[in-house]
């Protein structure tokens, strides 16, 4: 199915946004497993039939609504109309702009969504609350690598958590959710490895040999919902560390009920820390996801916190 690309309408519009006076939407039609797309026809009637000015961009390709979102008045409100992949995916752009991001959760992985109260929220309640919430900051973490510099608004996965991530983003598409994550969790541990890291925060050591995973949360939950740093806080200005030590197959296995539980912070080898800067090391490449969105793999890395980087419209 084909969409019309973008468009505004500067006679009848959509609906008012006190911040703004106008409410940008952007649909990723994809999102969701192509969920999002039952949203685009009455989302446009929207937009053609109230009387307020307002812009749709029904995006077929990443540059193509990056390139939206950067030519919009700089400090507009957009609504996103996807999931965490799709917010992943637009935050350059959000950042760029100094835009003002509400959501209306249609993803896979909507972490983003819970951490700002909109999960499970009808679309026609979280459209309402875009017109009128007021804007609170949001902490944006940081990734930097020797080739590329990434920002990420719910988590960085370094290690097992990564491999777990590319496997639900090639797994099958009728399963969604946390039930696809268990799915790629189980699937991963046939070929369970370990890495050696050495993890600094705030330029004192934390944790140095076999490690199954070193992750950062900015939100309390990840991979669809796990509450792997319940006191997480997207406002505090600070990242939460998630680090757990040497595990074989079997004993991931049982962590895991503990993770979905939020027991697992009792375990002796694994540990969190809350930090502004850290640095991993490892002489095996790392892989590595942001957002739920595998991007390669590196030996060194940095993560650091840009404080109160972002304006989003939360419940």
């Amino acid at each position: 199915m084909s969409y019309p690309a973008c468009f505004d309408n500067h006679g009848p519009g959509l609906v008012y946004s006190p911040r703004m006076g106008t409410l940008n939407i952007l649909i990723n039609p994809h999102a969701g497993g192509g969920r999002a797309a039952r949203l685009v026809p009455v989302l446009q009637e929207r937009v053609r039939a109230h009387a307020t000015p307002g812009a749709l961009c029904v995006a077929d390709s990443v540059p193509q609504a990056l390139d939206w979102l950067r030519a919009l008045p700089r400090g507009a409100t957009v609504a996103l109309v996807g999931g965490d992949g799709t917010v992943n995916q637009m935050l350059p752009a959000l950042l760029d702009n100094a835009l003002c991001m509400a959501l209306i959760p249609q993803g896979s992985g909507n972490d983003v969504a819970r951490a700002i109260g909109v999960y499970g929220m009808p679309w026609q309640h979280a459209l309402q609350l875009a017109q009128t919430a007021t804007p609170r900051p949001m902490d944006v973490g940081w990734l930097h690598t020797d080739t590329l510099q990434r920002p990420f608004l719910s988590s960085l996965t370094v290690g097992f958590d990564s491999a777990v991530g590319y496997r639900a983003l090639i797994g099958p598409r009728w399963l969604r959710g946390l039930p696809r994550y268990l799915l790629a969790t189980l699937r991963e541990l046939s070929a369970l490895q370990t890495w050696d890291m050495q993890v600094t925060l705030d330029g004192v050591p934390l944790h140095q040999g076999s490690t199954l995973f070193a992750s950062t949360l900015n939100t309390p939950t990840y991979g669809s919902g796990m509450p792997a740093v319940p006191a997480a806080r997207i406002d505090d200005g600070a990242l939460d560390v998630l680090v757990a030590g040497e595990f074989n197959a079997l004993q991931t296995l049982a962590m895991l009920p503990r993770l979905l539980a939020a027991r697992h912070l009792s375990h002796p080898r694994v540990q969190t820390r809350r930090f502004q800067h850290m640095a991993i090391a490892s002489a095996q490449a790392l892989p590595l996801a942001t957002d739920g969105e595998y991007i390669g793999a590196a030996n060194a890395l940095t993560v650091q916190v840009a404080p109160a980087a972002l304006q989003v419209l939360c419940k």
